[in-house]
């Protein structure tokens, strides 16, 4: 399998995110992209290429100018006030306020936020272009043919929508290569999230349109982050209604669970007959992840790939969510070598 990756990566590096009520080290760090390459390397999982720039067309498609524009030029607005530390919000327009966006550049980064998850800094802007242009190039790959690509983004994107960044997440990287595919004369395409936490940002996107199946296996929203996204009732709405699908789970779920929901998710992808399968990789649905609570084990991993790969589609996976950082290179690729090993 051929996998995706850039070092730039590294060029975003928050230092802390509001998390349980207090400031804490960032959870989502370099580290996490490193270990995942380290595991393709000593497995021989295949070759490793490096992205092609796709500029910023593809990502207006998903995203909103003024939200690309914001991103853009958020640092240097920010360095201007005379700051130079990680840009995080203080303020969100809620319920019965404006919803206007303001000139500070402290105002704009509330109104295109929905938490203090997702710190900009000085790389953040070249990184989060290169996690797109990564995605982007594994499309591109599986339109010459690749039966399946793995696309080592970073940052995460699945809980970006088409005007806010948050929970790490700034561009939707999944989304903007779902809809590079239809672009390109495609008629449907799946996506598949399996990490950890609801992908909001996914759902938000694609919420009413039958392009795009989403289906989403996650934390009950009832009691884990993001809260206000990801009920099982969320069906879509006009012409998108009935492409979208939820199973949350409760906390404690083990494998005999969570692979139920997988092989209901698993029918209606099969039953919605999509030409391309995108795939939401996040693997911090693992027993010793530090921010979720899913009982997974590395070995489940392997049957979690062996099941997408029986779809028998064209399919890319996007790296999403993994925060125990050890057995993040594990994880996520014993999925890719368990969907491998079907041929």
């Amino acid at each position: 399998m051929l996998t995706i990756y850039t070092d730039d990566h590294r060029l975003h590096h928050g230092q802390h995110e509001l998390i349980g009520g207090k400031f804490t080290p960032c959870f989502e760090k370099p580290s996490r992209a490193d270990m995942v390459l380290d595991r393709v390397k000593a497995v021989g999982l295949g070759d490793i290429q490096g992205p092609r720039d796709f500029g910023l067309e593809p990502i207006r498609r998903i995203h909103t100018e003024g939200f690309v524009n914001f991103l853009q030029h958020a640092w240097r607005d920010w360095v201007a006030t005379g700051r130079t530390h990680d840009m995080l919000p203080i303020a969100w327009p809620t319920r019965r306020l404006r919803q206007k966006e303001p000139d500070s550049i402290d105002g704009r980064l509330g109104y295109y936020s929905f938490d203090a998850g997702a710190p900009i800094t000085a790389g953040t802007w070249q990184a989060v272009l290169s996690s797109v242009n990564v995605a982007l190039t594994g499309q591109a790959e599986l339109a010459k043919g690749a039966r399946s690509v793995f696309s080592l983004c970073r940052p995460p994107g699945h809980h970006a929508s088409a005007d806010y960044m948050g929970g790490y997440c700034f561009f939707n990287n999944a989304a903007i290569a779902a809809q590079a595919v239809l672009d390109q004369g495609t008629a449907r395409v799946a996506i598949l999230d399996v990490d950890y936490h609801h992908g909001n940002g996914t759902q938000d996107i694609f919420y009413d349109r039958a392009d795009v199946l989403f289906t989403s296996i996650h934390g009950d929203p009832r009691f884990e982050y993001p809260y206000f996204l990801g009920y099982a009732d969320e069906k879509g709405q006009g012409v998108g209604e009935g492409f979208n699908f939820n199973y949350p789970l409760a906390s404690g779920s083990d494998w005999s669970v969570w692979s139920l929901a997988l092989q209901a998710a698993i029918r209606q992808i099969s039953a919605y007959a999509p030409d391309v399968l995108i795939v939401s990789l996040g693997v911090d649905t693992f027993k010793e992840d530090p921010i979720s609570q899913f009982k997974l084990d590395s070995p489940d991993y392997l049957r979690m790939g062996e099941a997408i790969g029986k779809l028998g589609l064209p399919t890319l996976f996007v790296m999403e969510g993994g925060y125990a950082v050890e057995e993040i290179g594990i994880n996520a690729v014993n999925v890719l070598q368990g969907f491998d090993s079907i041929g």
